[in-house]
């Protein structure tokens, strides 16, 4: 999806008119504040287009309250699904507080580490993952091995401290493209500073 922009931030078609987190709405198109999410920072980065298209399916691990899902509900729209994976209760329960009225959004208390306890999800066009876990990019391959269509796109926000606390970050990022390229093409490698301190987003296309 080519990305609109409406008072110098990103924005999408809102699904539903009730806020998820404070964000402001001009003539139905909900701002995307790149301060609270870390795809919108990406785009305010320079990502020119989110490959996630109206219609689609997205598996979202660590959905948290649901920032960042809810513009990706935007894009797919009613016919989309998004499946928003947390195993933290009360994620989960502030998720269903704030996105309650978006039929295309399925709250599911899970660990992202078990992806057999969710099967049911099935086949997917995208999976999205940001969690703050040392084992980050084993989960996420983990997760798009069981789900992710051929051809289908990945995005991982790497959290480097939560990988490790003393390494320099951009070895950690290094290391975890080198991993990443074993499984997929990376389309994509954005930093996020200033908006998030040691973070990248990588975008992958899975190729078979």
């Amino acid at each position: 999806m080519k990305i609109e922009f409406l008072k110098g931030l990103p924005a999408t078609r809102a699904l539903d008119k009730k806020p998820v987190y404070g964000e402001k709405s001009v003539k139905g198109m909900r701002l995307w504040n790149p301060w609270r999410s870390k795809l919108g920072a990406a785009i305010k980065k320079g990502l020119k287009e989110v490959p996630i298209e109206e219609g689609n399916v997205v598996l979202y691990l660590g959905c948290a309250s649901g920032t960042t899902a809810s513009h990706i509900s935007d894009i797919v729209g009613k016919q989309g699904i998004v499946y928003c994976v947390d195993f933290a209760p009360r994620s989960l329960r502030d998720l269903i507080l704030n996105v309650g009225n978006r039929i295309n959004m399925m709250p599911m208390l899970e660990d992202a580490r078990m992806p057999e306890k969710y099967s049911y999800v099935g086949i997917v066009d995208a999976v999205y993952q940001d969690i703050a876990q040392p084992d980050q990019v084993e989960i996420f391959i983990r997760n798009t091995d069981a789900f992710l269509k051929k051809n289908g796109i990945g995005f991982l926000c790497i959290k480097s401290r939560s990988v490790n606390a003393v390494k320099e970050p951009s070895k950690i990022y290094e290391e975890s493209e080198q991993e990443l390229k074993k499984h997929f093409t990376v389309l994509n490698k954005i930093n996020l500073e200033p908006y998030e301190k040691d973070h990248v987003l990588f975008i992958v296309r899975k190729e078979n």
